[in-house]
């Protein structure tokens, strides 16, 4: 009997033998697998080095031409109008009232008729009403209504630059130029005309307008 047979059992149950079998597994696939996932996480790091230096030698690759090639161009400022800029009446296209908050007489019509001379047209000339009449210390006040702030107003202000400029709620378009105890005479002809083709032509705005590379 051997000695690998248990005790108690017959032939029928006997090993035989100095051999027996090794209850191991088996570890050869095992190490294939591990064998490609080493070489494919091998192949990657190379490959990502490569990368690396071919960005290092070419300056980052198509970002980097891309930068480079920006930086290559200059933009050039060019002057473009305020697209924002509210056209503005002609002097012809003004309905002036001409009102004396003064004592001193005739000083409406004289006014008035300065005025016509310079292509403005000319609605009431007479003495100012309550709420003006000998309140007025500087040499005017230009009234209108709210709408006309930035058109018809800015206008007239050429005409007696150092006027003060209101508004009210009256409906339609007239202004009124309120003369002051300060008065003395319109601005010149040349200086109103100067000042009215300035405000006419505001100053153009910087934009960025050509690039060249």
């Amino acid at each position: 009997m051997s000695m690998l047979t248990p005790p108690g059992m017959g032939r029928k149950y006997r090993i035989t033998g100095d051999k027996y079998p090794r209850m191991r597994r088996r570890r050869r696939r095992s190490r294939l697998v591990l064998g490609v996932v080493a070489s494919v996480a091998a192949l990657s790091l190379v490959g990502w080095g490569t990368l690396q230096l071919i960005d290092v030698f070419t300056g980052g690759g198509d970002e980097a031409s891309a930068v480079g090639s920006k930086g290559d161009c200059t933009t050039k400022a060019g002057a473009s109008p305020s697209a924002s800029a509210v056209p503005l009446p002609k002097p012809g296209q003004i309905t002036v009232n001409v009102l004396n908050a003064t004592a001193r007489g005739g000083l409406a019509k004289k006014t008035a008729d300065e005025l016509k001379k310079r292509g403005f047209k000319i609605g009431d000339v007479g003495n100012a009403t309550a709420t003006y009449d000998k309140k007025v210390k500087g040499t005017g006040v230009l009234l209108g209504p709210s709408t006309a702030l930035k058109t018809s107003l800015p206008v007239l202000a050429t005409q007696l630059a150092s006027a003060e400029t209101r508004t009210d709620t009256r409906k339609g378009a007239e202004v009124d130029l309120i003369i002051g105890t300060g008065f003395k005479s319109l601005t010149s002809k040349a200086a109103a005309n100067k000042a009215l083709a300035a405000l006419n032509a505001p100053e153009p705005t910087a934009t960025a307008s050509k690039k060249s590379c």
